[in-house]
């Protein structure tokens, strides 16, 4: 897969946790066996994605074929699993939770910009 298809992807996952995060409720019980079961299946797809993503995204980078700094995509990727956990348990704060999303979204466009640049 492509890392344009790959950002596209995250961007989203992006929207669907985000959506998830404003809708959804809070668990009753943050040890349930079964919640947090469904939790990994749902989020293990967007874990590997994301380790891929991270590195070809920084091959790209190091190529100089994307205006991105390498510090900025392993942010980005750290601030994602962040936002995952976020959106299932709603352990964050609304401002917090959208600085996340914010600064995610805005590397991901950055480096599809420029990527249809080249």
């Amino acid at each position: 897969m492509k890392l344009s298809e790959q950002t596209e992807k995250l961007n989203q996952y992006l929207e669907t946790l985000r959506e998830r995060f404003e809708k959804g409720e809070a668990p009753s019980d943050r040890k349930d066996r079964e919640f947090f079961n469904m939790v990994k299946e749902e989020t293990t797809p967007v874990y590997n994605l994301l380790e891929s993503w991270e590195t070809d995204a920084l091959a790209v980078v190091k190529e100089r074929k994307a205006s991105v700094h390498p510090n900025q995509i392993q942010s980005t990727r750290e601030n994602m699993e962040l936002l995952l956990m976020h959106s299932y348990y709603l352990d964050a704060r609304r401002k917090r939770y959208m600085e996340l999303y914010t600064s995610i979204r805005y590397v991901f466009d950055l480096l599809l910009d420029t990527l249809e640049e080249s």
